[in-house]
């Protein structure tokens, strides 16, 4: 808890009366129509600090940290394959994929790249205009997406450029660290999923 400032101590502090609140306003001066000022023994008290000392600040939490080297990592790779490509990220992520595991439903799309469905409609109907994407009627009365022609074609440029990029990453690290990494990541990813699964329920 913190200290008490002087005046409260005098207040406290036996064998030493404080003045008391007549005493106070007679001394204070008023003017009509202004309220008097409080006194500093009326002010709240500061926040008591509620952390423990072996807690972590934000930015050593491992889930910000790998959230802000992600984020890191994906706005470079935006703007490369904006420039180089014209495609956003969320349209590259939608035919890296195609061209990976195609033909899939718009709904596994969306999960695999991490987008809700509303918003993986509308990148596939981005593409499907301009001639990337193509959709067909598939059992049960789903859309199956595939890539086109061009839109092979362009996935080839840009998993050309992913592999670079991915490279320039792990130039950095030892084999053993890059082990250790995949590894990692492997454990992470099962214990986060089964995390969110706990949560939804």
């Amino acid at each position: 808890m913190p200290p008490l400032c002087c005046y409260c101590q005098q207040m406290s502090s036996p064998g030493k009366p404080g003045r008391s609140a007549t005493t106070d306003r007679r001394r204070t001066p008023t003017v009509q129509g202004m309220k008097p000022t409080p006194s500093a023994s009326s002010d709240p008290a500061p926040p008591e600090r509620t952390a423990s000392a072996d807690q972590l600040p934000i930015h050593e939490l491992l889930s910000y940290r790998l959230s802000r080297v992600a984020n890191a990592m994906s706005r470079s790779a935006a703007l490369r394959y904006r420039r180089e490509f014209d495609v956003s990220l969320g349209e590259w992520r939608t035919i890296a994929l195609l061209g990976a595991d195609a033909p899939l439903t718009l709904n596994k799309l969306a999960r695999l790249a991490a987008l809700d469905k509303a918003q993986m409609s509308r990148v596939v109907a981005k593409l499907s205009e301009r001639g990337l994407v193509l959709r067909e009627l598939g059992a049960g009365r789903t859309t199956q997406l595939t890539l086109t022609r061009k839109g092979a074609a362009l996935y080839r440029g840009l998993i050309d450029a992913a592999n670079e990029r991915d490279q320039a990453f792990l130039v950095c690290l030892t084999e053993q660290e890059r082990q250790v990494l995949d590894t990692a990541l492997d454990k992470l990813g099962t214990l986060a999923r089964a995390l969110e699964r706990a949560e939804e329920r």
